[in-house]
C-alpha cells in the first residue's frame, strides 16, 4: 500500500505554524522545527512492513500549497496521514474536502490531540475517512494500512464511517504497545535534516530527536494537551538497552552532535542512572550532547545531576509555569515552589544549562501574581540559575482538564478554534489582550540583566559554537517580540 505522511503548507502572512508534534501551537515569525517522532516511527513501521512510504512535510520544506499538491500527486498515495491541532483543524477540514473532491478513492487519516478529544467533530465537518485517537497512532496507522491491504483486524481507538455513513469506532484507544519493538527511526526516509538546524535547543548543529518515553510519568498537568493523547499515569519507556542502542545507531549513521529527547518527561530514578552509566561506559558521552525535558519534582539530587552532566547531558527543559503556589496547585503540577530554585541550583552546579517555561493568562491570576513570577525569573537569571526562557499564553485545548474546568467556570471567550493560536487570550482574565502580550514580552526582557549579558558574552568568546548559539538565541528574542507584539 502507498502511504504518505504529510504536513500540508498553511501559509499565513509570512509566519510559520509550529505544528509538527508540538504540545503548544503558535504562529511564529521564525521557523522552529521539532522532529515529529511519532509520525517518524509510523513511517518507519510502515516501510518495514512492506508498504511504500512518502514523507511530505510541506511546512518545513517551505513549499507553496501548489507545490505540495504536485508532490502529493506524484506520490499518488492510497492513504495519507495528517497531524492536526486545534488552531488549524478548520484549515485541515478545507484541505481534506479539496483533496476528496479531486480523488474520492484516496483515504485520509487525521491524528493528534484535538481529534482524539473530538473525533466525531471532524467526521461531521469534513470528508476525512479515519480518525486515529490516542498517542500511539504510529502503531495504529500500521494497523490501519494492514487492515486495508491485508484484512488485519482493527485495533481499538479508530473512528470511521460505515457504508451507510454512520460514524463508528473500535472502542477506546489502548496504550499497550511495547516501545521496545519499535525499529530505529529511518531518518533518511523522514528527512531528518529538515529538523536538524532550526531548533534553539541545540548548541551544536546538526541535532536530532529521540523519544524514549510516552509521554510524562506524572501526566496530570491540567493544561497539557498531551494528557489527551496519554491520559493519567500510563507512562511507558523503552528499556535502557533499547535506548542506548538507538543512540549507538544514530552515532554510526548520522553526523549528529546533539540529541533532544522529546519524551514529555525523561525517564527518571534507576532508569536514568543506568542510562547515564551506559552512556559513560560505551563512550557515547564523548561523542554527543543530550537534551531532555524534566520536572522539578523528579526526586533528583546533586549527585544525580552530576551523573547526568558526566553522561553528556547539557540542556534541561523545565516547566516552571508560575511561582504562585495557588496556580501550581490548580494546574495539578504536583510541585512546591521551593523545589524550583533548589533543582536549578543543583543543575547549574553540575554544569548543565537549564531552560524554563512560563505561561500567562490564568483566569485566577492577577497582574500582581504575574509580576511575582516575573521577579522570580529576573532573579534566577541574575543568579545564573537559568540560561534561557520561553514565555507563552495559556491555551485550554479541548480534552484537557483545564478545558473542562473552563467550561464549568464559564471562562471561555470563544469556541472559534482558529483563535486558539496564542494570538489572543481565549480565557477570561482581569488583563486586557495588550497587557497580556506586554507581560509576555517583559519575561523575555527580564533575562537581560547586566550580569547575564556579561556572562554570556564571556561564554561566547570561548568557542565559535557557543558564540553562534547565542547569536541564534538573540535572533529568536527579536522574533518573540514580533510574535507577541500588542
Amino acid at each position: 500500500m502507498k502511504v504518505a505522511i504529510t504536513y500540508p503548507p498553511l501559509n499565513s502572512q509570512k509566519v510559520f505554524p509550529l505544528l509538527t508534534q508540538n504540545r503548544q501551537f503558535q504562529w511564529t515569525h521564525t521557523l522552529w522545527t521539532a522532529y515529529p517522532m511519532v509520525p517518524a516511527y509510523a513511517a518507519t513501521l510502515l516501510k518495514k512492513a512492506g508498504h511504500q512510504v512518502t514523507w511530505l512535510d510541506g511546512i518545513n520544506q517551505g513549499w507553496s500549497y501548489k507545490k505540495w499538491l504536485s508532490k502529493l500527486n506524484q506520490a499518488s498515495p492510497d492513504l495519507i496521514m495528517i497531524e492536526t491541532k486545534t488552531p488549524v483543524i478548520k484549515k485541515h477540514w478545507q484541505i481534506i474536502n479539496q483533496l476528496k473532491a479531486k480523488n474520492k478513492k484516496m483515504l485520509i487519516v487525521l491524528v493528534g490531540d484535538h481529534v482524539t478529544a473530538l473525533p466525531q467533530e471532524s467526521l461531521q465537518n469534513s470528508k476525512v475517512d479515519y480518525i486515529l485517537t490516542g498517542g500511539d497512532y504510529d502503531f495504529l496507522l500500521l494497523n490501519l494500512a494492514n487492515h486495508l491491504s491485508r484484512g488485519e483486524k482493527l485495533e481499538p481507538g479508530i473512528y470511521y464511517r460505515s457504508q451507510k455513513r454512520v460514524v463508528k469506532n473500535t472502542g477506546p484507544f489502548k496504550l499497550n504497545h511495547n516501545l521496545n519493538k519499535l525499529p530505529f527511526v529511518d531518518r533518511k526516509l523522514t528527512q531528518w535534516k529538515l529538523y536538524a538546524y532550526k531548533n534553539s535547543n541545540y548548541l551544536q548543529l546538526p541535532g536530532t530527536y529521540t523519544m524514549f518515553g510516552r509521554d510524562c510519568w506524572w501526566g496530570q498537568c491540567s493544561f497539557c494537551s498531551w494528557t489527551t493523547l496519554y491520559p493519567g499515569q500510563c507512562y511507558r519507556q523503552m528499556s535502557v538497552q533499547r535506548a542506548l542502542d538507538e543512540i549507538d545507531h544514530i552515532l554510526k549513521h548520522y553526523p549528529v552532535k546533539e540529541i533532544m529527547d522529546d519524551s514529555g518527561t525523561f525517564p527518571h530514578g534507576q532508569w536514568l542512572r543506568q542510562f547515564c552509566q551506559g552512556m559513560i561506559k560505551k563512550g557515547y558521552h564523548k561523542k554527543v550532547k543530550l537534551n531532555c525535558n524534566l520536572r522539578f519534582n523528579a526526586h533528583l539530587n546533586q549527585k544525580d545531576y552530576q551523573l547526568m552532566a558526566q553522561a553528556g547531558f547539557r540542556f534541561i527543559l523545565y516547566g516552571l509555569e508560575s511561582v504562585n503556589q495557588k496556580t501550581l496547585d490548580k494546574l495539578n503540577k504536583n510541585l512546591q515552589v521551593a523545589q524550583i530554585e533548589q533543582n536549578l541550583t543543583w543543575a547549574k552546579k553540575a554544569g548543565l544549562y537549564p531552560h524554563v517555561t512560563v505561561m500567562i493568562g490564568y483566569p485566577w491570576e492577577t497582574k500582581k501574581d504575574i509580576e511575582k513570577t516575573l521577579e522570580f525569573a529576573k532573579n534566577i537569571f541574575k543568579k545564573s540559575l537559568a540560561d534561557s526562557l520561553q514565555a507563552t499564553m495559556i491555551v485550554p485545548y479541548p480534552g484537557t482538564p483545564l478545558f473542562k474546568l473552563a467550561l464549568k467556570k464559564k471562562w471561555l471567550k470563544t469556541w472559534d478554534w482558529n483563535k486558539y493560536d496564542m494570538s489572543r487570550p481565549v480565557l477570561k482574565t482581569s488583563l486586557t489582550k495588550k497587557e497580556t502580550k506586554n507581560l509576555i514580552q517583559a519575561f523575555y526582557q527580564a533575562i537581560f540583566s547586566p550580569q547575564f549579558i556579561f556572562r554570556k558574552i564571556k561564554e561566547g568568546l570561548t568557542s565559535w559554537n557557543v558564540f553562534n548559539y547565542y547569536l541564534r538565541l538573540s535572533l529568536g528574542f527579536f522574533s518573540k517580540h514580533l510574535d507577541f507584539r500588542s
